[in-house]
């Protein structure tokens, strides 16, 4: 899918750059929320749900 093409691109791009090992390594990305981590963002993973205001 496009959306996770572009979420993985983001989520490595501190790993390419030698900052983390692991994208979910980073107190602050929603690569956390992906793995099950605890993270201190609030993502939404199903963008289908959300409704039109």
């Amino acid at each position: 899918m496009f959306l996770d093409q572009k979420l993985n691109y983001i989520h490595n791009n501190l790993v390419v750059e030698g900052i983390v090992e692991r994208p979910e390594d980073y107190l602050y990305s929603s690569a956390r929320n992906y793995t099950g981590l605890r993270n201190y963002l609030e993502i939404i993973k199903e963008w289908g749900k959300l409704e039109r205001i």
